[in-house]
């Protein structure tokens, strides 16, 4: 199994780095809307400060989406969802790859490319770490529960729309963990709570949503 997982996540990889357009309009829309609300709020340190973990949240969420409608999306056309679909290795294990894939080209550039946007906010090194280790717990999750709602909404016309109301209601959680564990540390409170509270997040969906993306891509190709 570990060969299988280890295949499919170096085959999306490589597919990835042949549609690298893709990857980078991703990352350049995450910098483009942090880097527009210095500009628009303006140089008060102090509301910079106060409002910058939840605009860093909010953008990398957007961003995310942008890239959940490909993850199956070539599969399908070409007819390689078929084949996964009928391979006796379990159909949850090779969305698993998928996933982590998708999260290697879509979450972890926001979580790397994060504290150097959040100098733009004046935050500290330390509330720039904790905003680093968030979104290296959050971003999975986004990519993990954004696979059900890609899975759900293949082939359809103006899917793009359906899989947005579908994912930000279920992106909530952890946008105010994520979010919230920088404020409190602003506030001079242990981020501890918050960050164990995504992390179980986490590991809640990796065990879950690869299996229900697999009964949702079933249901969606019948």
């Amino acid at each position: 199994m570990g060969n299988v997982l280890l295949s499919v996540i170096r085959r999306d990889l490589l597919l990835a780095f042949r549609r690298r357009a893709d990857v980078l309009t991703t990352l350049f829309f995450f910098v483009i809307v942090v880097s527009l609300f210095p500009l628009g709020v303006g140089p008060e340190m102090k509301t910079l400060r106060l409002i910058a973990p939840g605009v860093v949240w909010v953008a990398a969420l957007l961003a995310s989406m942008l890239s959940l409608q490909r993850l199956f999306a070539a599969d399908y056309q070409d007819g390689t969802l078929e084949q996964m679909l009928l391979s006796p290795q379990p159909l949850g294990l090779i969305v698993f790859g998928k996933i982590v894939a998708h999260w290697m080209v879509s979450g972890l550039p926001l979580a790397l490319i994060a504290p150097l946007l959040g100098l733009q906010f004046d935050l500290p090194p330390e509330a720039l770490g904790i905003l680093f280790v968030a979104l290296l717990l959050g971003t999975p999750i986004l990519s993990l529960i954004g696979a059900i709602g890609a899975a759900l909404t293949l082939g359809l016309r103006g899917g793009g729309v359906l899989l947005s109301l579908l994912v930000l209601p279920l992106y909530i959680p952890a946008l105010i963990f994520g979010a919230g564990a920088v404020e409190a540390h602003i506030a001079g409170v242990s981020a501890e709570g918050h960050l164990s509270l995504l992390a179980a997040l986490l590991i809640f969906s990796g065990l879950a949503t690869p299996w229900v993306t697999a009964l949702a891509l079933r249901i969606s190709m019948e």
